[in-house]
């Protein structure tokens, strides 16, 4: 046992104790409550993307070390899925880097282009990975708060302008948004390009729930806007695509520059990892577009049912157009505090969320916000909507 004074964790990462997601599962698992607060499906994806890894494994691919940069099954896999989806010409030896989820992509990326004493902005509540690798990286977060107008969340251009300094190094984009499902439009996206370009701005954008849009939206990756292709850094993932989570295979795209520079702090993290199943992301993003439609289709009923089942309980409820989550409002309650009304839901209800305050750098701004997932069977989610309506009666 040390005898110093010194606190152990370094005072970077002072208040980043255990994630919300740990704590909101573990107490799903301690009261018996269905989990609707971490957001991965209770069902796996694709049998032939699965049986792809076991043949894998068993043909002994992957097993040892894959190459740094990642096989180049899967890199080849990425670039087509870019061109044919989105018109972006990707060089698959040069232009992507494969990661552990893009959890580390982000991570491998704020640490590789910032110094100490850069301001970053991002769009807030955000994903609490964000907050933690930026003050890993010695930089400042800067948050420009989505807020809810006419049952949705906004982003106000203005305010994201006025964010901007002279110690801003880079934006932090998020689209589709978690945890408000906000999809950004192509004119905000426009928008948010002119600025980069306008102020040299380097941008990496979150893009892993590019397949889960909705109703009149479309995922429309920043990089395609002028003057973006040079200055982005692009991420994506296939757990939320293919429903395997477990897997953490994501990916980074970019200039030849961008991902080197974001490879050369990756490769200190992980290396490398995930061999066998990078072999069956390769095989996943190759599936007929009927899967991407279908996947889509389902996640939309499955939204609708979880949302018209928070509605009759009384919750008010933010639509959602992208990801697999929904933001509710406990105002109509009578209650204040998000956190609290998280931690005893499950025994009122039986049923587990997260607070969105905890996504926010002041909890004021969500402290009324609780998020809940709709990524699972539907005979989970009727028996959640049945259990949250005893909190109408």
């Amino acid at each position: 046992m040390t005898s110093s004074a010194r606190p152990l964790l370094n005072r970077r990462l002072a208040g980043f104790g255990t994630t919300i997601f740990a704590e909101m599962s573990a107490l799903a698992l301690r009261t018996g409550s269905i989990n609707l607060g971490q957001g991965f499906p209770d069902t796996d994806g694709p049998e032939e993307v699965r049986e792809a890894a076991v043949r894998a494994l068993r043909d002994g691919r992957g097993n040892q070390y894959p190459p740094g940069p990642g096989i180049p099954e899967l890199r080849t896999a990425i670039a087509a899925h870019q061109q044919r989806r989105y018109g972006l010409s990707v060089d698959p030896d040069t232009e992507v880097l494969v990661t552990a989820g893009a959890t580390e992509a982000i991570a491998a990326s704020l640490l590789a282009l910032l110094e100490p004493g850069d301001e970053v902005v991002a769009l807030e509540p955000y994903y609490d990975s964000y907050a933690a690798c930026v003050a890993m990286a010695g930089a400042t977060r800067v948050p420009v708060t989505l807020r809810p107008r006419e049952g949705r969340f906004h982003l106000d251009l203005d305010e994201l302008r006025d964010a901007v300094t002279d110690r801003t190094r880079l934006l932090l984009v998020n689209t589709p948004h978690n945890p408000t499902g906000t999809v950004l439009t192509r004119e905000e996206l426009a928008a948010i390009a002119e600025l980069a370009v306008e102020r040299d701005l380097l941008v990496v954008t979150d893009e892993v729930y590019e397949h889960l849009v909705f109703d009149d939206a479309a995922h429309v990756p920043l990089a395609t806007f002028p003057g973006m292709r040079d200055r982005t850094v692009t991420i994506s993932s296939a757990g939320k695509t293919f429903s395997f989570t477990g897997w953490k295979v994501g990916w980074v795209t970019g200039t030849p520059e961008l991902v080197t520079a974001v490879r050369s702090a990756k490769q200190y993290l992980t290396y490398v990892s995930a061999g066998p199943f990078q072999y069956a992301v390769a095989e996943a993003l190759a599936l007929p577009e009927s899967y991407f439609d279908d996947f889509r289709a389902a996640h939309r009923r499955k939204r609708d049912l979880l949302g018209d089942g928070l509605r009759s309980a009384g919750f008010e409820v933010y639509q959602p157009r992208g990801t697999y989550f929904i933001t509710t409002d406990i105002a109509s309650f009578g209650e204040k505090d998000a956190y609290a009304f998280c931690r005893a839901l499950p025994e009122r209800c039986g049923v587990v969320a997260v607070p969105v305050s905890v996504f926010y750098d002041d909890p004021e701004a969500g402290r009324s916000q609780v998020r809940f997932a709709f990524c699972k069977r539907d005979d989970v989610l009727h028996e959640a909507v049945g259990r949250l309506r005893r909190l109408a009666a």
